[in-house]
């Protein structure tokens, strides 16, 4: 079992603090693979609020008590976890559980989920498999654990990110539906990583099992863009970047962001930003 966990001032206690609107206590991740089951089993629930993610695998939840109906949570949902609530789960080695989990309070709790209209009725909603909420998750995991300069400030401010994402996600995947959501979400986040290298949107598709027409078709239905314009934008965004804040020369920029041709690259920049990337540099620069 692997686990990285991080607690506000090293108190493995849960707590009660309405001296803010929103306060992180704990977060923390575990993939369970070797050891047989990892447990938890809270019959008084606890003080504070829980939000738990499973990003693979599933895990076994007695929301009643063990005496109660078994509840099988499988990947891209979350549970939530009001004060005094009933926590019995339990995750097997076999079924390669990665599960994240953040532990907050405050005063304003309550009107903060409602705002965001995080279901009040249910303890398990299904918001996708985002590649970002992992990466929230640790963001916070990492904050707890660094203890910089305005870190409180800045978790409570990523959790938001979270519920922000799970609203956008209840509200958007109504309208798309869950898996053409999932999907398009793991591709932007895919070429956001990937704008500056070769890619091809017939072998991206084949790798995810998509025609390339649905995959072309569902991806403008939600961004109003095609994937390759959507590359470009990422491509001219930085090529821009770049320009303002580098000395780079043109061929340099243009090898950085994706294009082994610079008078190609500086062809596709005129027509993106209406001027050639030397003239974008003089702009910037006031020379």
């Amino acid at each position: 079992m692997f686990t990285n966990v991080a607690y506000l001032h090293n108190s493995l206690n849960d707590m009660v603090d309405t001296s803010k609107s929103l306060v992180v206590t704990s977060c923390g991740y575990y993939r369970v693979h070797s050891r047989p089951v990892v447990s938890t089993e809270r019959p008084t629930g606890r003080r504070d609020y829980q939000l738990l993610y499973i990003a693979k695998g599933k895990g076994h939840f007695y929301f009643d008590g063990l005496q109660g109906k078994e509840t099988i949570i499988t990947e891209g949902n979350m549970i939530l976890f009001r004060p005094g609530e009933i926590q019995f789960y339990y995750y097997y080695a076999p079924e390669k559980t990665e599960v994240y989990w953040v532990h907050f309070t405050g005063r304003m709790v309550e009107g903060i989920l409602d705002n965001y209209e995080i279901p009040n009725n249910k303890n398990v909603f299904y918001t996708g498999n985002s590649p970002d909420y992992a990466w929230l998750y640790r963001q916070i995991i990492q904050e707890l654990q660094l203890c910089r300069q305005n870190y409180e400030e800045l978790i409570a401010i990523t959790l938001r990110h979270i519920f922000i994402m799970i609203n956008r996600y209840i509200k958007e995947g109504k309208k798309t539906g869950s898996d053409i959501q999932n999907e398009i979400d793991r591709a932007t986040h895919y070429f956001n990583e990937n704008y500056n290298k070769p890619l091809n949107i017939d072998e991206y598709a084949e790798s995810r099992h998509m025609s390339t027409c649905w995959f072309i078709r569902s991806f403008k239905q939600i961004l109003k863009v095609t994937p390759m314009q959507y590359i470009l934008s990422l491509r001219m965004a930085n090529a821009q970047s770049l320009l303002e804040t580098t000395e780079y020369n043109i061929s340099e920029i243009a090898e950085a962001v994706g294009y082994d041709n610079a008078l190609y690259f500086s062809r596709l920049f005129h027509k993106h930003v209406g001027v050639s990337p030397s003239e974008y540099r003089k702009m910037k620069s006031g020379r």
